[in-house]
This record gives C-alpha cells, structure tokens and sequence, in this order.
C-alpha cells in the first residue's frame, strides 16, 4: 500500500472512530461489493454473506479506533469478514457435530464481471445471461472452500496476486496454485454439464411431434 494510501486510509479511520457516520458510511459503500463476494465465496448462501458482512462491519465500527494502518483499510476489513465467516462456520458444524469443510490456512500448493448488468439486455437475451450465471454460481459453490475464495477474488473482483495474498493472509505461490485449480477444476465441471446438455438441444418432446404431425394432417385435408 502506498503512503498516500495509508494516510487515506488512517485518516478515514479516525474519523470514524470519532463517530462520523457519513465516513463509516462511506468505508461500507466503498468496499461493500467485494466484501460481500468474499462472504458468499466461503459461506455459499446469500443471506448468511450479507449477516456475516453486517457483523464484520459492526466489529471494524467497534475496533477501527485501534487501526494503525499497517495493512490497508480493505486488508483489515476482508480480515474481519473472514473471521466473521469461519467463526459462522465452526458454529455450525459444532451444531452438527462435523468438521469445517476446509481450512483458509491450508498451504497447498481478465474474467468478466458477474455482476447483475441485464437492465440493458432484451429478456431473452436477460434471462439467458440469468441462467448462465446461475450455472456458473452453482459450480464455483461446489469448489472447495481454499480455491473458491481465490477464484473470487482473482477472478470476479479483478485482485492482483499481491492483494489476494494480503487479503487472505496466505504466500503469493498459494494464491497462483488455488487460481490456477480452482480455473481448471471450473472448466472440468462446465464441460462435464455442457456434455449432458449437448443431448437436449434444440429438444424435440412428444408435444412438438404430435403439433407438426397435426398440422400436416389438417394441410393435406384440406
């Protein structure tokens, strides 16, 4: 982060910490739709994202007059909703008396935006571009935990290598090799669902079949 940054970044914090809530307001609208993304990316389900990211906010309200502006505001932020997310996380499988799905500090070794842009879409050319991001939703949630939050956040947010790694806290090699899988663990589900489509195309059910075979009748009897 570059000295101006964190002078931006220390400056904001201490007026929220004074209690301005036009500048609290502004830290949450600038950094709300990443946050969010990185909520959804580890907990998979809309409204707990938006409970969790509401809670983190509420912690960086209470703990931002200790900000020293040694990491970057959005640093110390998605630190603070991955918390919120993992502590989520190990209520619920003590509530179900399993283990977390995967831990964020494992070591294992430009996408287009998905955001909502239909408004200016024909509906079929909407509801088409729903569909395709509902598929693509559904198998980036079927990754595992490590490789989903980096396909995230290097692929829909657009971070570099460098901010994923302070994001997540995690060595910048990791961050390449999860990219890197979770890319191709993606492109191996699509496939896997394009091959079962492939058959249903431009499909042809009983209803059409009887329709064209009735109107040829009537055709030749009149």
């Amino acid at each position: 982060m570059s000295a101006l940054g964190r002078q931006h970044d220390a400056a904001l914090a201490r007026l929220i910490a004074a209690g301005d809530r036009t500048a609290f307001v502004q830290m949450m609208r600038h950094h709300n739709r990443r946050l969010y993304r990185l909520a959804r990316a580890v907990l998979r389900d809309d409204a707990e994202a938006e409970d969790a990211l509401q809670e983190a906010y509420l912690a960086a309200y209470k703990a931002i007059g200790g900000y020293r502006a040694q990491a970057s505001l959005a640093t110390w932020l998605s630190r603070l909703v991955l918390n919120e997310c993992m502590g989520r996380q190990r209520r619920q499988a003590r509530r179900n008396n399993v283990a977390p799905m995967f831990s964020m500090t494992d070591s294992d070794g430009t996408e287009h935006d998905m955001a909502d842009t239909e408004g200016a879409d024909a509906p079929d050319e909407a509801l088409q571009r729903s569909e395709i991001r509902a598929l693509l939703e559904r198998k980036l949630d079927a990754l595992p935990q490590a490789y989903r939050v980096v396909f995230v956040l290097r692929c829909v947010e657009e971070l570099s290598v460098e901010e994923t790694a302070q994001y997540l806290d995690i060595p910048e090699a990791t961050v390449r090799s999860r990219h890197f899988r979770a890319r191709s663990m993606l492109r191996e589900s699509l496939a896997r669902a394009l091959d079962l489509a492939e058959g249903e195309v431009f499909s042809f059910g009983g209803a059409r079949c009887d329709r064209i075979v009735e109107a040829v009748l009537a055709k030749i009897d009149r």
